[in-house]
């Protein structure tokens, strides 16, 4: 709550006005909801209030339908369930609150994505990336952490981080002690986070303290990045360039297991459950909190007009290589799993490896003035 003057006054004098907002927690919220959940504080102490401010006060965005809301800790999403679980089932296109989510980190269990001619064509994929986030349990959130809980992140990370081996052995960078030009080659490099100005990450308390005990981990060869404590505790990527995803899901899954296993050494575990999954900040990163992205080439089929509803059929996205808010630049996409939840992580791997391929060969059939009718999916991909 804001203050505790707050109980001395009737709910809907504190219904905040929506009328304008765009976004999944304006939709869901109702003032009977608001009621039930305006005094109620998670065992932590996260309110109701706290969990909505970033929607509240960005009623929308441009480009993409936002969430509107998120986790101050493990808690939150049981404590207000009947809100998440209605913003959760809207934002994942029909998610049950009693359905349960898979995981699977067995690379090998993924089918091609190398960078075979019939494949991955790397005259076409320029680079390959599969991103996730992991949350430990028993600490809060960025949203709601205190300076010693962020802290303990660090510490926890980076001593796991530190005695890692082989391809992953690597060195912690924190922002604290970076130059200023230091953070913005690492930034244009796209190794990491950019400065917390994004109104949804200062609204929602995530950037306080900045730069406190926040950092950045990558291995010798910067193909294993670990983000720490920008959105969520941490922010597991595998990168390289050229189109061999195969090699890259294969680092992102050992890599993941690798630290798992470590931590767990310290008697420290990753927020997971049935239900969600992995358990992170944002409801929209739930289940995998998986994106896997490929920068691709594809100056002919940028141009047609049917490339979004192409892309939805094959449960895919775009977004222009300098991010969320950027247009392709020379027919360049990055082309991402629109999934997170519900699905396992080989599974949103296989939709982007079999949906690029499709795409490329639709682009080698418009370069040759050929049509594509016939390699347009007839229906959504199941």
């Amino acid at each position: 709550m804001a203050n505790l003057n707050q109980k001395k006054f009737p709910s809907d004098e504190d219904f905040p006005e929506l009328s304008k907002h765009n976004n999944w927690m304006a939709k869901v919220l109702t003032p009977d909801m608001y009621k039930k959940y305006r005094d109620v504080v998670t065992p932590t102490g996260f309110t109701f209030d706290k969990a909505i401010q970033t929607g509240v006060d960005n009623p929308g965005h441009p480009f993409i339908y936002t969430v509107g809301c998120v986790a101050g800790d493990e808690e939150s999403y049981t404590v207000f369930k009947d809100f998440f679980d209605v913003v959760i089932d809207k934002r994942h296109g029909g998610y049950a609150a009693d359905a349960k989510h898979k995981t699977d980190l067995k690379w090998d269990n993924l089918v091609g994505g190398d960078e075979k001619a019939d494949d991955f064509d790397p005259k076409y994929v320029l680079s390959s990336r599969v991103r996730t986030g992991r949350s430990i349990r028993g600490l809060s959130l960025p949203p709601h952490c205190s300076r010693a809980e962020r802290r303990a992140v660090e510490k926890v990370s980076t001593e796991v981080l530190g005695g890692l081996s082989g391809e992953f052995k690597g060195k912690y960078y924190p922002l604290s002690k970076m130059t200023d030009e230091e953070q913005e080659q690492l930034i244009n490099d796209h190794f990491l986070f950019d400065k917390p100005v994004s109104p949804l990450l200062t609204c929602s308390g995530m950037a306080r303290d900045w730069p406190d005990a926040r950092g950045i981990w990558h291995n010798d060869n910067k193909t294993f990045l670990v983000w720490v404590n920008e959105e969520d505790h941490l922010r597991v990527i595998s990168m390289q360039k050229g189109g061999n995803m195969r090699a890259v899901f294969r680092r992102f899954c050992e890599g993941l297991t690798n630290f798992e296993e470590a931590m767990k050494k310290q008697g420290k575990e990753f927020m997971w459950n049935e239900h969600l999954g992995y358990v992170l900040t944002c409801p929209s990163n739930l289940g995998t909190g998986l994106r896997a992205g490929v920068h691709v080439k594809l100056p002919k089929l940028s141009q047609d007009k049917r490339i979004d509803d192409i892309l939805d059929k094959l449960r895919l996205q775009k977004r222009g290589t300098g991010g969320v808010d950027t247009a392709a630049v020379g027919g360049i996409y990055d082309i991402s799993n629109a999934d997170r939840l519900g699905y396992s992580e080989v599974e949103l791997v296989q939709y982007v490896v079999d949906g690029v391929k499709l795409l490329i060969q639709m682009e080698k059939k418009l370069e040759k003035g050929e049509p594509i009718e016939s390699l347009i999916p007839a229906e959504k991909k199941k």
